[in-house]
């Protein structure tokens, strides 16, 4: 696939751009998008440039991380700190994102739409409010490994690192993770499948297949 260089805030207007015109394939009034990329290539970054660029074109949308549907520490842990097979399976809770998230945005859901409800950091419920969407309204969901999960997405965005650019922008301390990126890279080819490719091994110049 050739990609063509591009900045982020050109990608990010891009991207902007051509969800004003995305259309679930479902009949939702919601389309949903996911932001798909290893912690160290930030998807996070680009889901809230996307949806800057969105609100002047008057097109809300609502910025959700994977990070804040995390299990509770008792469950991720329950193998040791360590456990790629536990990171890869089991840290995020995809029954509540099912629940909280997708549920409510599939044809006849109400809107109401949980951001997060679990703090890894302080291992508590967040008690966020809920956010009701209107019709039309984007949500941009970010997160590592979101494409194995069969989540309803109208659009898939992958941030691609090579090894190397992911081992070298990866704390050190959460190298352990990086052979659960290797597998994911061999189970679901997200780069391969993904309807957007970003390679961001230079975080300063991004390239895109358009």
């Amino acid at each position: 696939m050739r990609l063509h260089a591009i900045t982020w805030e050109r990608l990010a207007d891009r991207l902007a751009e051509r969800l004003l015109e995305l259309k679930p394939g479902d009949g939702s009034p919601w389309p949903r998008v996911a932001f798909d990329g290893a912690p160290a290539a930030r998807p996070g970054d680009l889901a809230g440039r996307v949806a800057g660029a969105l609100r002047p074109l008057g097109r809300p949308s609502l910025v959700v991380g994977a990070e804040g549907f995390l299990r509770p520490a008792s469950v991720r842990l329950e193998h040791g700190h360590r456990d790629v097979d536990s990171y890869y399976d089991g840290w995020l809770d995809t029954g509540a994102l099912w629940r909280e998230v997708f549920g409510p945005l599939e044809p006849g859901g109400d809107g109401r739409v949980l951001p997060d409800l679990w703090d890894p950091v302080t291992d508590r419920a967040t008690r966020s409010p809920y956010v009701r969407l209107p019709p039309g309204a984007l949500l941009l969901l970010h997160g590592p490994l979101l494409l194995r999960h069969w989540f309803p997405f109208d659009l898939t965005v992958h941030i691609l690192l090579s090894p190397a650019a992911l081992r070298r922008r990866t704390p050190e301390e959460e190298h352990w993770t990086l052979p659960a990126f290797a597998r994911y890279e061999a189970e679901t080819d997200p780069a391969g499948t993904a309807d957007v490719l970003v390679r961001a091994d230079d975080p300063r110049r991004p390239a895109w297949s358009g």
